[in-house]
């Protein structure tokens, strides 16, 4: 067989993710904080690049008040050539830099001049939450219990689930500490006295009986209730417990207001997560009939390239390797601050997008929010739709109808007798605000809702449609609604 050798031509398509793509893509899908972070970090990392809120006002300062630079030309090594590409730089044209600036609509949109403003202080603001345990071993500490007592009390409040309840046996506490059953249901009795009330109690009815007897109402109807008819309680069954108990339905009332205000989960204020606070992204306001959007700034680093820098790539004095190495930093630098004006560009028109989707909504409210799909925006704006997805999530914008994560104004359609469509989060808006206006004492049904739904708004949609959309609001059926109607003789 002879060996031969021959040549072809192929043609291929082939995407290249190039690391400017990459980094672009990316710091576009981060959230706020995690772009602080981002930011902070590369700063740390890139001796270029400085925050210019450190001794400038301006976030363009290095491209205003210095003139072009001509940046020297230093050959690179193959070993030597940064992330950026392979070839050396030889006259960095800052204009090209401060094109991104310069236009009207840019300025417009980036807003990047800054202000005189006092910066949030996170810190002084929020502090770290106290958990259920350290908040009850404090009260152990200032007690008068004696230390076999301690003892068995530090067991009780160790095996607390969050919701305050003691998560295991008394017969594991006893053989863990080696004292008896009855010794560690006295220590708990007194643990249940601590703050919150009803903290340590074994079953929601035990964390109601010792909210009662702290409210001195021992004896009392609403006692009776919460140890013998919690069943008929929970289904608001208030006939039936009028009955077994032989008093009026109007005194039955009375105590399930009394005991709507107990707490059947003491330790939900001390569950030891930290409280989030949401920085809007973007500000929407209404100035005269048109609507004005901000991006919001507030607290991000502006960054810069470092002056001193780009003298020393200028200065012949400096090594070879010295100008290589800052060459590379240089690339990382510039190419960070063009992603960064890239994303802030890109989120604002898919913000211009969305909002002049959903007039409606900016003008009337949640009810008037209409269908809007990821495809809508991205021919809109000339984008793909998995790049509207990215800008999309968790991203927040402050409207004058409230504060709404990006996504939030994407929803599918639902048909309309005329035709047309409503969106489904509009839908649950106008369910909500049905159920809101009904009978207590004769909720409508999911199915009266429907057809109130087609009556007044035209909207048609099915009963386990009502009761899908009725549940995702966390809203209870008619027979756990109904209220019982009070005699007014």
């Amino acid at each position: 067989m002879a060996l031969e050798l021959r040549q072809h031509l192929k043609l291929t398509q082939q995407l290249v993710m190039t690391p400017q793509l990459q980094q672009a893509i990316k710091l576009l899908q981060l959230s706020r904080l995690e772009l602080q972070e981002t930011i902070e970090q590369e700063i740390e990392q890139n001796p270029l690049l400085e925050d210019s809120l450190e001794g400038r006002d301006d976030f363009t300062s290095y491209s205003e008040e210095e003139p072009e630079l001509a940046v020297p030309e230093v050959s690179l090594s193959p070993a030597d050539e940064g992330p950026w590409g392979d070839e050396p730089i030889k006259d960095t044209d800052w204009s090209e830099y401060s094109d991104y600036f310069d236009n009207e609509r840019s300025s417009a949109v980036m807003s990047f001049a800054y202000e005189e403003k006092e910066p949030i202080s996170f810190e002084g603001s929020v502090s770290g939450p106290t958990s259920l345990t350290s908040h009850l071993m404090w009260q152990l500490q200032l007690s008068d219990l004696e230390e076999v007592d301690r003892l068995v009390a530090a067991h009780i409040i160790g095996n607390l689930d969050p919701n305050g309840y003691l998560a295991v046996p008394i017969e594991d506490i006893a053989r863990e500490t080696g004292v008896t059953e009855a010794k560690v249901l006295e220590v708990l009795a007194k643990v249940q006295e601590f703050d919150p009330v009803g903290v340590a109690a074994r079953d929601l009815r035990e964390c109601l009986l010792i909210q009662i007897r702290h409210l001195g109402l021992e004896g009392s109807v609403v006692e009776k209730i919460v140890r013998d008819h919690l069943r008929s309680l929970e289904l608001k069954n208030y006939q039936a417990i009028a009955r077994e108990l032989e008093i009026p339905l109007e005194e039955v009332v009375q105590a399930v207001e009394v005991i709507s205000q107990l707490e059947p989960r003491p330790g939900r204020n001390y569950s030891g997560e930290a409280t989030h606070y949401i920085v809007p992204d973007i500000f929407v306001y209404k100035v005269d009939d048109d609507y004005v959007i901000v991006l919001n700034d507030e607290g991000l680093p502006r960054l810069r390239v470092s002056p001193h820098y780009r003298r020393l790539l200028q200065d012949p004095s400096v090594p070879l390797e010295t100008k290589q190495y800052i060459q590379k930093k240089l690339r990382s630098a510039l190419w960070l601050i063009k992603s960064l004006h890239q994303r802030q560009r890109t989120i604002y028109r898919v913000t211009e997008s969305i909002m002049r989707f959903q007039r409606e909504f900016l003008d009337k409210g949640i009810a008037y929010l209409r269908p809007l799909i990821l495809k809508d925006v991205a021919e809109d704006v000339g984008m793909h739709e998995s790049t509207i997805s990215r800008v999309t999530t968790g991203k927040y914008v402050q409207t004058p109808q409230g504060l709404f994560e990006l996504k939030f104004f994407f929803n599918t359609g639902i048909n309309r007798v005329g035709g047309d469509q409503v969106s489904s989060q509009s839908v649950r808006e106008r369910i909500k605000q049905i159920i809101q206006t009904e009978d207590p004492a004769k909720p409508f049904s999911d199915q009266k809702i429907a057809n109130l739904l087609k009556e007044r708004y035209g909207i048609e949609i099915a009963r386990r449609t009502v009761a899908k959309y009725r549940e995702m609001m966390g809203i209870l059926p008619a027979s756990r609604r109904k209220k019982p109607a009070l005699s007014t003789k």
